[in-house]
């Protein structure tokens, strides 16, 4: 799923200088400038007990010298061991925020504790709050409309809508919300930078946490997405629909019809699934790129014409797919219960509005100033004012004469 430009891929490590990230009295630690250092297949030296002497050391004594030298480095990193101490690795990687590898990776018990203290899946603690506080919202948005508002009119018992009913009703709901919720901060910085010149200034602590977890919201989308799908397909599989089935066959026979084909019901059907299964297939595309082993066989144009483009498209198409479920419900009035729109409205208000201000931005005049933006052009800074007239120059001014002026600006 879409992704920060400032929280990209992850870094190679196996170019990187191998230093070391602590010191430990008990453990040697293998130098790369040390005549005898090998890396493993990780690209991480190895550790030697402290207390055995390497065979190839004691053979010749031509190699004292390099072994005083690697004791002195030793020592060295002792005296500064602070500074590796505190250097905060990242991830399996063992990427730390200086730039340099670790010797060793660190264990989840030195980066986080005992297992009690250790947090649960940290990235995702944010998205996942956000996506059951919209589901809550919208399921109980639902639910006053279809199952609370009838029994409470007309006492009519619609609980059993809410299993799956209230539920499927719900989830798309949530789904393009998550979706529309990826692109909206991209948007936001690009109208920031745009007002700035520049993209050498930091965007606000909001904003960064924002772009840094639009991955974790895609994927949510994605999932939501996935399961609105599965509660479609369950629909003839309910027994409240085969005894609407009969009712609908039984009330036909009673009319004497012989044909209840309905050419616009059928057409908005058609469609709204259509454009249904072609939104999946776009997410199923971006979600599946946002793997760490898709994304790394990626050049950086493919990865982000993809995320930017196909996930754009999937918006456009789930926005499509609403609206068209909608059909001419948004002109009947009996939809709009206890005076509250219906929940395919609300839906489309924010993907409509992040798709309206990225068309906005679409023209050249735009699109261009920011392309050199992120290139690295900066606008030219305003000239300075002038500076002020001093003020007995000002009274020398006022007390000339008009003959005696003229001379005045000559000079």
């Amino acid at each position: 799923m879409a992704t920060s430009e400032g929280c990209g891929k992850a870094a190679h490590t196996s170019n990187m200088p191998v230093q070391a990230s602590e010191w430990h009295p008990g453990v040697r630690v293998m130098s790369r400038r040390h005549p005898h250092n090998h890396l493993d297949g990780t690209g991480l030296a190895q550790l030697q007990p402290a207390g055995g002497e390497s065979a190839s050391v004691q053979e010749s004594s031509g190699e004292g010298a390099a072994e005083q030298e690697w004791q002195q480095e030793m020592l060295d990193m002792a005296e500064t061991g602070h500074e590796a101490k505190n250097c905060q690795c990242q991830g399996s990687a063992g990427i730390c925020r200086t730039g340099a590898t670790p010797l060793r990776s660190a264990s989840a018990l030195e980066l986080w504790g005992p297992p009690g203290e250790q947090p649960l899946f940290p990235e995702w603690q944010v998205p996942l709050r956000v996506t059951f506080a919209l589901l809550a919202i919208t399921f109980l948005y639902t639910f006053l409309r279809e199952v609370l508002q009838p029994y409470l009119a007309w006492s009519k018992n619609n609980f059993y809508k809410m299993p799956v009913l209230v539920m499927n009703k719900a989830l798309p709901w949530t789904s393009i919300t998550l979706l529309a919720l990826v692109y909206l901060p991209g948007l936001l910085a690009a109208m920031l930078q745009l007002y700035r010149g520049t993209k050498y200034r930091r965007f606000p602590a909001w904003l960064e946490g924002w772009l840094c977890v639009r991955k974790q919201l895609g994927l949510l989308s994605f999932y939501l997405a996935c399961l609105h799908a599965l509660y479609s397909l369950c629909y003839p599989m309910r027994r409240s629909y085969r005894y609407k089935v009969l009712n609908w066959a039984y009330q036909q026979v009673q009319q004497n019809k012989e044909d209840a084909w309905l050419s616009d019901d059928v057409w908005r059907m058609e469609i709204y699934i259509s454009l249904g299964i072609m939104t999946l297939g776009l997410l199923a595309v971006v979600a599946v790129t946002s793997l760490p082993s898709i994304s790394n066989s990626l050049s950086w144009r493919e990865f982000t014409w993809i995320q930017r483009s196909l996930g754009y498209t999937a918006l456009l198409l789930g926005t499509a797919h609403a609206l068209v479920y909608g059909w001419s419900k948004w002109v009947d009035s009996a939809q709009y219960v206890w005076y509250t729109p219906p929940s395919f409205i609300l839906a489309c208000l924010l993907p409509l509005s992040v798709l309206l201000v990225k068309a906005a931005m679409l023209p050249p005049c735009l699109s261009r100033r920011l392309e050199l933006i992120r290139r690295g052009w900066e606008r030219p800074a305003p000239p300075p004012p002038p500076p002020p007239t001093r003020k007995n120059d000002r009274d020398r001014k006022t007390c000339l004469t008009p003959k005696e002026e003229p001379l005045l600006t000559k000079l």
